[in-house]
């Protein structure tokens, strides 16, 4: 017997166990980040939050999330008792820590390695639904044009997953595309704990509606660890989310973690298979549209590595400038360009 072939019986047994080991490895990297009142952060995003989940980077998490409401407005716009979850129930019993916002989250998680000044990249891998209904709701203080409508409304909207289509009236079904309208980091710590209604820098109350499942978040980092919240399920949103709520419900998403050194951003940012999302935030919707164009156009500049002058033009003869949502008092305009617009450039460099 030659030494190669030696070698080779006595690596045979440890090749045979190489897809137990990779298996045993895929499924630690998988983490199930349940909603419960002791994984339930309602109504805030804060660095001094203590974790609930710790993992390292490129893992997954499929965390579950839960409408925001109580069982008592629910059930006062009709939904039967007995539809109510029993951890919305459990949560509104027992979580007394909580405020200034509405938003029920889960988190935050912890990933190893995150620093301020990185960016966290958070890969929608899927997106489901939790419940087969949604609401819908207004106020009278609230929503775009509250001067129209001086009284609070809500209703329950059932939920068709098989069709994938709201019933919000006979004869009006509603496409669904679900999103977690709330996906941010903690802001930096000398701020202390936020609200969850207006997004920010952190990200938060994004209401984006083009981030579903295959869609790439970014976020820059501002404490160790990242500390990631998610909720604010949406089965569906319109852009601008007039009346200042969605189709909102209870949603599960499979994420992954990505910490990235190698970035370095100001605002949040995202990627569809099929296009790059710039974001804009601001009181001021005009000032957070203007700031959505200034993103896209740092992007080019320097990912795509066009001038200032052509990454302008081009935003202004392709990008899509769109108004994200007015109502959560620091409004979002986003601007989408399709990566098809960059085929040509790829192939010129593969030559």
């Amino acid at each position: 017997m030659n030494l190669r072939s030696s070698l080779f019986l006595l690596a045979a047994p440890l090749l045979a166990l190489a897809p137990s080991f990779r298996a045993q490895a895929q499924k630690a990297a998988t983490h199930e980040l349940p909603i419960t009142p002791a994984t339930a952060a309602w109504g805030y995003y804060d660095a001094a939050a203590p974790p609930v989940l710790r993992i390292k980077s490129g893992e997954t998490v499929r965390v579950h999330t839960l409408i925001t409401s109580t069982p008592e407005r629910l059930e006062g716009a009709g939904l039967p008792a007995a539809e109510v979850e029993p951890n919305l129930r459990d949560i509104v019993a027992h979580v007394t820590n909580k405020g200034p916002g509405g938003h029920i989250l889960t988190g935050p998680i912890f990933v190893e390695g995150a620093e301020p000044g990185d960016v966290l990249e958070v890969r929608i891998q899927a997106v489901d639904l939790a419940i087969p209904y949604a609401y819908n709701a207004f106020g009278a203080k609230s929503g775009f044009i509250p001067e129209d409508f001086g009284y609070s409304k809500m209703r329950i909207i059932p939920l068709d997953k098989k069709q994938m289509v709201a019933h919000f009236l006979p004869g009006i079904d509603v496409p669904l595309r679900p999103f977690f309208g709330s996906m941010g980091v903690a802001p930096p710590a000398a701020s202390g704990r936020i609200n969850s209604a207006p997004p920010g820098i952190h990200g938060g109350n994004l209401d984006n509606k083009e981030l579903v499942a295959g869609t790439t978040l970014y976020l820059p980092v501002h404490a160790a660890g990242a500390l990631f919240f998610v909720g604010d399920g949406h089965a569906g949103q319109g852009n601008g989310e007039v009346d200042i709520t969605a189709l909102e419900t209870s949603l599960t998403g499979t994420l992954q973690f990505i910490v990235r050194k190698d970035m370095h951003l100001t605002l949040p940012r995202a990627e569809t298979p099929t296009a790059y999302i710039s974001m804009g935030l601001n009181e001021d919707l005009t000032l957070a549209a203007k700031d959505a164009v200034r993103e896209m156009i740092a992007f080019l500049v320097a990912e795509k590595h066009l001038s200032r002058d052509d990454a302008y033009m081009l935003c202004s003869v392709a990008g899509d400038l769109d108004v994200t949502q007015v109502v959560d008092g620091t409004r979002g305009a986003h601007m989408i360009l399709a990566k098809s617009l960059f085929g040509k450039v790829k192939q010129e460099k593969g030559k």
